[in-house]
């Protein structure tokens, strides 16, 4: 493990040196865009992959890029005390990807390799050997300085809002994508999107990633910005169908919509976030009524040292309000970021009451440090409590217990320049009255070292 930090460490140095320019690499790696370099004669041996012109027109170029992550983690009473731990484990994800642009039309492949090491008994989402993550095509109908329409087909990443509901699971050593179609429009201040795709279903093994008949998930996802005195605005609607889903109270075919809206400003000093979700449907004979609501507030004091940042975070998350009715109120978050609460992802967004304070500090131009703080109780206590990926972790059937416990976690983050990065984060889960009666109730202890490389 030193040899390959170490490694990374290299790599960090010697692309941020063939670099005349920082790099800005986007969390959709397909939306990176180095067309600034076309009109550079002396490009570096590293900026030379990453705008190759293919011919005279300059409207023909392709791109090379990729990334590394390498996260060892090491956990004391898994599960709370109901699992086995694992003496320190090593998870390494490989992502490497083409971009060929011709004119209105566009390619874009990546590979993506997920690896665990020392794990007891892996997931495919934390072990996927080689697989193709995404492979798309792209028409452009319009595309103007202000004004663009797409048609997006293939295999391809989706990252919607707070990504509450719709993200490519980060946090997960294997992320997430997406069979379909998409139509994109936008236009100065505001953009649409629609979509009717597959969840891509994580196997271990080697290109064997096949099309997911079991799930289908639609929608259309609107954002505009400069609304006066709210700042922006998202107005959505998402469909979710599932051969089988699992809930404290129901088993069976899952047909969901969800519709919701949030309200946002992520500049200045003062930001805020406001979202609200309701759900209908129906599964295995029961109708489906559930919700959300969630804030976010926080602001960060330029004229003091470190320039604070001081938020608050809190969520109703609907849960089941009676066991064995023709009614189902637990909320089910679809395909939200993977570190939900936190790196090492313990409970999920549903039949949740959550209170979040947080402090983050720049402590320089590199060094940063967060710090955040998070108090659970279960929404109704006739529902249990979920993972992120809505599995049942615990039933709430026969406990009258709503507290499930409370976690503090740290996070201190080095940026070595914009090709490598590390992140220490350390998280202490204290135990609550009701994991304490369902399960051995043990607290739970975690760290995790990250090293990021991207070029």
């Amino acid at each position: 493990m030193k040899n390959t930090f170490f490694l990374l460490l290299l790599l960090g140095i010697f692309f941020s040196a063939n670099a005349q320019q920082k790099p800005v690499f986007q969390k959709l790696r397909y939306e990176d865009d180095f067309t600034y370099l076309k009109a550079d004669s002396t490009k570096t041996s590293y900026e030379k992959i990453k705008y190759i012109p293919l011919g005279k027109n300059d409207k023909y170029y392709a791109s090379i890029g990729g990334e590394a992550r390498l996260q060892y983690t090491y956990t004391v009473n898994n599960k709370w005390g109901d699992e086995s731990d694992d003496d320190g484990y090593l998870l390494s994800r490989y992502l490497l990807h083409a971009n060929v642009q011709l004119g209105a039309f566009r390619t874009f492949f990546q590979l993506q390799s997920s690896l665990a090491n020392g794990k007891t008994d892996p997931s495919p989402v934390d072990e996927n050997q080689l697989d193709i993550h995404q492979a798309f095509l792209d028409i452009d109908f319009i595309r103007k300085e202000n004004e663009q329409l797409t048609l997006r087909s293939g295999r391809q990443e989706m990252s919607y809002g707070s990504q509450r509901l719709v993200a490519v699971r980060e946090g997960a050593n294997s992320r997430l994508a997406f069979d379909g179609l998409k139509l994109f429009y936008k236009k100065n201040n505001w953009q649409s999107d629609a979509f009717f795709t597959h969840p891509i279903a994580n196997k271990q093994g080697t290109f064997n990633d096949s099309f997911n008949e079991n799930a289908k998930f639609w929608g259309s996802y609107t954002v505009i910005h400069k609304v006066p005195f709210i700042q922006n605005i998202d107005l959505y609607y998402l469909g979710l169908w599932k051969s089988r889903a699992v809930f404290d109270d129901a088993v069976g075919t899952e047909n969901r919509q969800s519709i919701g809206t949030r309200i946002w400003k992520n500049k200045g000093n003062w930001k805020y976030d406001f979202e609200g979700v309701y759900q209908f449907g129906n599964i295995n004979q029961k109708t489906i009524s559930a919700w959300t609501i969630s804030s976010f507030a926080c602001y960060t004091f330029e004229n003091i040292k470190y320039t604070p940042e001081i938020g608050l975070k809190t969520e109703i998350i609907s849960g089941d309000k009676n066991s064995g009715d023709g009614y189902l109120q637990t909320f089910n978050p679809l395909y939200p970021r993977g570190a939900y609460f936190g790196l090492v992802a313990l409970i999920g967004p549903s039949n949740l009451v959550d209170v979040h304070p947080s402090i983050n500090f720049s402590l320089s131009e590199k060094w940063g440090l967060g710090i955040d703080y998070d108090i659970f109780w279960r929404q109704t206590i006739s529902d249990g409590i979920y993972a992120p990926n809505m599995q049942l972790l615990y039933s709430g059937k026969d406990t009258t217990e709503r507290f499930i416990g409370s976690q503090l976690i740290s996070n201190l983050n080095y940026d070595l320049n914009n090709h490598l990065g590390f992140t220490l984060e350390t998280g202490w889960f204290n135990a609550g009255s009701f994991l304490k009666e369902v399960g051995s109730g043990k607290d739970y202890f975690y760290a995790a070292l990250t090293a990021q490389f991207k070029f």
